[in-house]
This record gives structure tokens, C-alpha cells and sequence, in this order.
């Protein structure tokens, strides 16, 4: 089995998670997040690197949002309604449902309290959400034949996820805590994700 890692954002810093996996063949998108120390061409990841031509449809397989902080879904509609990606994207229900709340709270300290051009409007979050695939924890989704994903708890926020192929299983985790909560559910045992 073959794996490449293409590492957009959150390689070497906090921030801007996104990172395109591809598994013979199969690319999927973990994370489309932005970083909120920048205000220039580093604040979003460079999508170009994923298809010069603007192709993005036919460059990915699917997008699998990890959970709902902005430096994991910050550049998610730019990605959808401004840079015209129409495929996939999974997401759990909780991160569906806090996604559009955090997404409208950032455009609007941008536009409203800093007087930066908006970079996505309250319609483009709207449409984009419209385009999400909400997944149950621990719920197997069939994106094609050849690749199926999974959600499953890793301590930080709500979910990661696993995706599948025929050849073998990948693991990525958004963002993970290694300390036991009060608040959160019980980790995930480790012999299930192997």
C-alpha cells in the first residue's frame, strides 16, 4: 500500500490544519482550516498545490472534517463556494451543527470589528453546510467503492476519523488529549482502530 502525505497547513505549526492523503489512488482532504495570526495569502492553505488547474472536484475523493475549531474548518467555504469544490464532505452531527455558529462568528470579527474584505459571505457558510454529509460516532459511510470512512472519538472536541480502503486502514487525528476529562467520553480502546 502505497501513502503520500501532502501537508498544506498545521506541519510545523498551530493552525491552518490541512493535510491531503493519498491511498493508491484515493485522495482524501483531513481538515480545512485557516490560521487566525495571519491576514495575507498565509491565512488559507495553498490549494493550488492540490490542482493547479482549479480541478479540485476531480483532484479529491473527499474532504473528512475532523472537528469544529477554526483552525480545522476556518477555510472550508473559501475551499467550497469561492474555490468551487462540489465533492464530498464528511463531518459528525455535532460538528455540522457548531460549524455554521463558529464560521458566521469569525466572518463577522473580520469584516465587522477589524474592516477586513470578506473573505466568504453568510450565504457562501449556508451553501456550503448544504454540502455536508453529517456522520454518527462509530458509523461506517460508503464514499465509493473503494473507500469507506469512520468516525471515532479521540478526546479533543467530538471525532476523528478512520478512513478505509481495500488495502488497509488510515488513522488521522485532528488533534488528540492524552489526559482523561470529566467532560468528554471515554477514549477509544486502541484494539479497536487496529
Amino acid at each position: 500500500m502505497t501513502i503520500d502525505c501532502l501537508v498544506l497547513g498545521a506541519g510545523q505549526d498551530v493552525g491552518k490544519s490541512c493535510v491531503v492523503v493519498t491511498i493508491n489512488g484515493k485522495r482524501i482532504m483531513f481538515d480545512c482550516g485557516m490560521h487566525m495570526g495571519h491576514d495575507d495569502h498565509r491565512r488559507y492553505p495553498d490549494f493550488s498545490l492540490i490542482s493547479e488547474s482549479g480541478d479540485f472536484d476531480n483532484a479529491l475523493s473527499c474532504i473528512i472534517i475532523t472537528h469544529f475549531h477554526l483552525d480545522h474548518i476556518g477555510a472550508l467555504p473559501y475551499f467550497t463556494e469561492v474555490c468551487g469544490y462540489n465533492g464530498p464532505i464528511y463531518m459528525t452531527y455535532p460538528t455540522k451543527a457548531l460549524a455554521p455558529l463558529m464560521l458566521e462568528d469569525y466572518r463577522r470579527v473580520l469584516v465587522d470589528r477589524r474592516g477586513e474584505k470578506e473573505q466568504f459571505s453568510s450565504e457562501n457558510i449556508t451553501d456550503c453546510m448544504k454540502k455536508v454529509t453529517a456522520v454518527d460516532l462509530k458509523q461506517t459511510v460508503l464514499v465509493d467503492r473503494d473507500l469507506q470512512i469512520r468516525a471515532y472519538y479521540a478526546g479533543h472536541g467530538l471525532c476523528p476519523n478512520l478512513g478505509c480502503t481495500p488495502y488497509g486502514s488510515t488513522l488521522f487525528i485532528g488533534t488528540f488529549l492524552l489526559c482523561p476529562s470529566p467532560w468528554l467520553a471515554q477514549k477509544t480502546p486502541l484494539e479497536t482502530l487496529i
